[in-house]
Parts: structure tokens; C-alpha cells; sequence
């Protein structure tokens, strides 16, 4: 091995080392939150984490027990989901049974799409639901405590249409090829 060729080693291992223990910040705001999701989907602009929104809206959103399409289904913080956690009405099943859409449940950081809840409550009043988690294919194994729903002063266009009967597809989950992922997150990191 010649001098050079020694040389040329030693500074690529140094690198390679030096670079190796340089600290990169990860890049948060590049994972999509059920917060920024549920804001920019509903038009509800109430900022912080989940668990914040029901105490958030009030007097500033009507606040319910019934669902509509449009609305914000709010699970408060638990010891399973400390932050809580937001997602949007997407259709009315029955009294018993909705469609939401959401983000980061099933799976870090995807929006889940006309994704099965159902009432589990003994009152029939939307006080404990189950929602669809896809990773089992199934129900979730937890209930989980819902505080009610936030209604947006005005529905957010998709949701105007679907309250209406129209625009009704049904999807499990939206993967990031349409680009939505990446335009919401360009949005929310603004």
C-alpha cells in the first residue's frame, strides 16, 4: 500500500467514524399526528395535544354526545393512550356503528380511512367505543373512554358532500402515493 493510498484510508475511516457519532435530530414532523390530521380534515382549529381538544372546544365549538358526519370523535387520555387521541367522523353506520378517519393508529404515521367504531357503551351514549385496528384485522382488543364530539362550525367539503349521501368510498387505509401524507405534513409544518 502505497503512502497515498494509506492516507486516502485513514481520512475516509476518520470520517466514517466522526460521522457515525454525529448526533442527527430526527425528523419529527415528518410523521403525521392524529392532531394535525383531525384539524386540517375537519377545520376544527384547535391546537395541542389530543387529550386537550374536548376542554379546547368548549365554548368555542358545540360540543356533543351524538355523532355527525364531520365531527371530531375526541378519546381523552388513559394510561394505554396518554395523549389521547382525535379522529373525524366519516359516515353514520346505525346508532351503534360509525366511520372515522384518522392518523397514526394502526400504523405510525398513515391516515386510515372510513375505519370501523363501534358503540360499546351499556348506555348506548358513546361514552366507550372499539375501533378497527388493522395490524389484527379486527376490532381492537381495549375500549376505549370518548368524551364526545366536537362539530366544526362549517363541515370541510368532503364531509359536506358525504353528509349528504354522496362521495361514499370505502377504504381501509390511504397510502402515501396520492401524496396527501406528504402535503398535510408540508401544511402542518408551516
Amino acid at each position: 500500500m502505497t503512502l497515498k493510498t494509506f492516507a486516502r484510508t485513514a481520512i475516509a475511516a476518520a470520517l466514517l467514524t466522526a460521522g457515525s457519532m454525529t448526533a442527527v435530530p430526527a425528523l419529527a414532523s415528518s410523521i403525521l399526528q392524529c392532531v394535525p390530521y383531525a384539524r386540517e380534515a375537519s377545520g376544527v382549529e384547535i391546537f395541542g395535544n389530543a387529550n386537550t381538544w374536548w376542554a379546547q372546544a368548549e365554548g368555542r365549538y358545540e360540543r356533543g354526545r351524538e355523532p355527525r358526519v364531520g365531527a371530531v370523535m375526541h378519546f381523552p387520555g388513559t394510561r394505554a393512550m396518554p395523549i389521547g387521541h382525535v379522529a373525524v367522523v366519516s359516515r353514520i353506520i346505525n346508532s351503534r356503528e360509525i366511520l372515522i378517519d384518522h392518523a397514526n393508529w394502526s400504523y405510525r404515521g398513515q391516515i386510515e380511512r372510513d375505519v370501523r367504531v363501534v358503540d360499546v357503551s351499556p348506555n348506548n351514549d358513546w361514552s366507550m367505543a372499539r375501533v378497527w385496528y388493522g395490524r389484527i384485522n379486527d376490532l381492537g382488543l381495549r375500549p376505549n373512554p370518548v368524551s364526545g364530539f366536537i362539530y366544526p362550525q362549517e363541515l370541510a367539503p368532503r364531509y359536506a358532500a358525504r353528509a349528504r349521501g354522496g362521495d361514499v368510498q370505502l377504504a381501509a387505509l390511504t397510502p402515501d402515493a396520492s401524496g396527501e401524507l406528504a402535503a398535510i405534513v408540508e401544511r402542518v409544518g408551516r
